[in-house]
């Protein structure tokens, strides 16, 4: 989309601040909690009234009108707004080239302190294709490649700019336990040239110690700035007001691991310091269900379809099932690539997954309220409920069939495409 476009999408959401839309589907899936914990059953001949920006009914047309001068859209299938709760569109490019990519800083390998605001771009034509697919809301920013590489925030998928988008500012502070983030033989790709430089961390056993020292920092640091009168507090230091967030239980820490002795050591940390942990990638989760389950550490799981290489090749398609069989709360990531386009779909991603041993409804909340429970974003977004955010997805058939198209995304209210993609 060039930038004119862009200018008129954004037009048109403010324009539609308080539109008034009706969404009609021959099967709506709310993803609202049901009686028994589950999701809610789909509403056969479905309505979803928004406006001002909010769901204020959903029910069947039977007994949910349509008032006088809405627009009213209609598909086969209606379901809330996609959530991808591990992402780098925005700070990632479609091009795959150094002026479109700034989801890593290689400079230093703890940068607790990086901003994923400071670096998204609200107008990269990523997020315009994530978003044909109805994805409608990210958690983006800093990719898994350092020790500590920064942070993630949460934005809608609209918008011109980075105010316009955002949901939450900062989501999680990111990290990385594994080969991707070694300075030396085998980091931090297989297919790139080996670090000599000589630069830490080197092993598993480093990083974890380099871990460690870094939130013991931060515990001092806290506990100085909270204690000591004001001429004798500490200078202010990025690194540890970020890590400080972590441990004061305001941000978690989101740690890509996939080795199972890598998911261990993740839990081990957390379990010392007390801090909320996010699972992200965990090929190897499965291998670990009770004790994630024990840790009650939700997991952001890899994109379904990832190449299985390296510390991934143990990676398998029925891990989604694994853990919910296990009760562990996860979410389908699409993840971070180095070749084009960089990103996965969650959509197709959660397909797959439905294919192997997952329900419909289950691989469903894996891209819509679960995942936005994970990401700490579930009381606007999600599932279609009155009062949270009137951002829904419209498809033409079933949505994790390849043959059925997105032939409509809302976003707070606002028609954002209504053509198939």
């Amino acid at each position: 989309m060039n930038p004119l476009c862009l200018a008129a999408v954004a037009a048109c959401i403010a324009s539609q601040a308080a539109a008034q839309v009706a969404v009609r589907g021959q099967r709506v899936y709310t993803m609202a909690p049901g009686p028994n914990g589950q999701a809610a059953p789909p509403i056969s001949d479905g309505v979803v009234i928004i406006e001002g920006g909010k769901v204020r009914a959903v029910g069947p047309a039977a007994t949910t009108p349509v008032p006088p001068g809405f627009r009213v859209l209609s598909a086969a299938v209606v379901t809330p707004g996609l959530v991808d709760a591990r992402s780098t569109v925005g700070l990632s490019g479609i091009y795959n080239q150094p002026h479109d990519s700034d989801q890593i800083e290689r400079s230093s390998p703890l940068q607790p302190e990086l901003r994923a605001i400071d670096a998204y771009n609200p107008q990269e034509r990523l997020i315009e294709w994530v978003r044909s697919f109805g994805v409608t809301t990210i958690n983006t920013g800093n990719a898994p490649g350092e020790l500590i590489s920064g942070q993630t925030m949460a934005v809608k998928t609209a918008g011109a700019t980075v105010e316009e988008a955002m949901l939450k500012d900062a989501t999680a502070v990111v990290a990385t336990i594994g080969p991707q983030a070694q300075k030396g033989p085998g980091g931090p790709s297989a297919t790139a040239p080996p670090d000599t430089s000589g630069k830490s961390p080197g092993t598993r056993g480093k990083m974890m110690s380099m871990l460690r020292e870094q939130i013991i920092k931060a515990q001092e640091y806290s506990r100085k700035r909270a204690s000591a009168p004001d001429d004798k507090k500490p200078e202010r230091d990025l690194k540890l007001d970020a890590l400080a967030r972590v441990l004061a239980g305001e941000l978690p820490l989101m740690i890509t691991a996939n080795r199972a002795q890598d998911i261990d050591s993740c839990l081990r940390l957390a379990e010392e310091f007390k801090f909320r942990l996010i699972l992200n990638s965990a090929a190897e989760a499965y291998l670990l269900t009770d004790r994630i389950r024990a840790a009650q550490a939700p997991v952001v799981l890899h994109a379904s379809m990832q190449r299985a290489v390296g510390e991934s090749e143990n990676l398998s398609f029925e891990t989604a099932a694994a853990l919910r069989r296990a009760g562990v709360l996860f979410a389908i990531e699409s993840g971070y690539e180095a070749y084009v386009p960089k990103a996965r779909v969650v959509l197709l991603e959660a397909a797959i997954a439905a294919a192997n041993g997952l329900t419909f409804e289950q691989a469903l909340a894996s891209i819509t309220i679960d995942a936005a429970r994970i990401v700490g974003v579930a009381d606007r977004v999600g599932s279609i409920e009155p009062g949270k955010d009137g951002d829904v997805a419209l498809y033409d058939g079933d949505p994790f069939e390849y043959t059925s198209h997105c032939v409509g995304v809302v976003i707070g209210g606002a028609v954002v495409t209504d053509t198939p993609r």
